[in-house]
C-alpha cells in the first residue's frame, strides 16, 4: 500500500537487486517523471546515457502501472520487435520468480506460476471454476481474471501489455474484459526507438518522428489522450531522439536531457 502511489518506493522495496546502488539526482528527477507520467498522463521525453538504468526504471514503471490499476492497457514499443520483445520478457521473469512480488500481488502471480512457463495451460487454466483468460505470448501479456474477493481490493483483471516495433504493426490494438469492456492503450513506453542505422539517416529519422507523432499517440482511441514515456539517446544531432526532445519542435513531450558527466 505505501508504494501505490509512489514508484521509487515500489522500486526499491520489490526490486533490490536490480536497485543495489544509490540513486544520483538525474535517477530521481526522471523516476518522478515517470511517475507523474503513469498517474497524471503527459508526453515525456527523457535523455539519458546508455547503461544508466533507464530501461531497467521504465520495466518496473510498467509494472508499478498494472499492478496498482493506475494503467490497464501498456504497449511496449522499440526501435525494433526484438527489442520491444526483451522488455516483456523481464515483465515475464519478475511476475513468474519474483517473491516479494508474489507475497503481495498473489492474485496476479500464483496463476502466472502455475503455467511454469508453458503458454498452452492457459487455455485450461480456471480458478474457483472460472477460466483466468491469462495470455502469456511472445507479443502479448493478459493479466489473470480473477474474482474480487481473491484481488485484495486491487481488481487487474484483463489488464494487459503488448509489444511491437516502432515501423511494425501498430494501430488497432485492443483487449476485451470478460464483462465485455473493450479497452486500449492507456500508457505508451517508447524505449530508444531508433537503431545506428535510423539514426544516421534523415530520412529515416523523420519518419520515425512521424510515426511516433501519428501512429502512436493515435492508439488509445478517437478523442482519447495516451500517456507516453520515450526514454531515448541521442546518437547524432538532428535523429529522431535529438528532435524530440526538442522542446521548441516538440513542446508538448516535455524533453529533458541528463549528462554523463556534469
Amino acid at each position: 500500500a505505501a508504494c501505490e502511489g509512489d514508484l521509487r518506493q515500489f522500486c526499491e522495496s520489490y526490486f533490490p537487486a536490480a536497485f543495489s546502488l544509490a540513486w544520483s539526482e538525474d535517477h530521481l528527477r526522471v523516476i518522478a517523471t515517470m511517475e507523474r507520467c503513469v498517474l497524471e498522463g503527459g508526453l515525456f521525453a527523457l535523455a539519458m546515457p546508455r547503461g544508466s538504468g533507464k530501461t531497467t526504471v521504465c520495466e518496473r514503471a510498467a509494472l508499478w502501472a498494472l499492478l496498482y490499476e493506475h494503467r490497464r492497457f501498456v504497449c511496449l514499443i522499440g526501435a525494433t520487435e526484438q527489442a520491444a520483445a526483451a522488455m516483456l520478457d523481464n515483465l515475464k521473469t519478475e511476475l513468474q520468480f519474483n517473491d516479494l512480488l508474489a507475497e503481495d500481488f498473489r492474485h496476479v502471480c500464483y496463476p502466472i506460476r502455475c503455467l511454469e512457463g508453458n503458454a498452452r495451460r492457459c487455455i485450461g487454466q480456471l480458478f474457483d471454476g472460472r477460466q483466468t483468460r491469462i495470455d502469456w505470448s511472445a507479443k502479448r501479456l493478459t493479466l489473470p481474471t480473477m474474482p474480487d474477493a481473491a484481488c485484495d481490493g486491487r481488481n487487474v483483471s484483463g489488464s494487459t501489455v503488448t509489444v511491437a516495433g516502432l515501423t511494425g504493426v501498430l494501430r488497432g490494438q485492443s483487449q476485451t474484459l470478460a464483462t465485455g469492456e473493450v479497452i486500449r492503450p492507456e500508457l505508451v513506453i517508447l524505449d530508444d526507438p531508433q537503431t545506428r542505422e535510423s539514426a544516421m539517416s534523415p530520412s529515416q529519422s523523420a519518419e520515425r518522428v512521424a510515426i511516433i507523432e501519428g501512429d502512436v499517440l493515435g492508439m488509445a482511441g478517437p478523442g482519447k489522450r495516451i500517456a507516453a514515456l520515450l526514454p531515448c539517446t541521442v546518437i547524432r544531432g538532428g535523429d529522431a531522439a535529438d528532435v524530440l526532445l526538442d522542446r521548441k519542435q516538440h513542446p508538448r513531450w516535455q524533453g529533458e536531457r541528463t549528462k554523463l558527466v556534469y
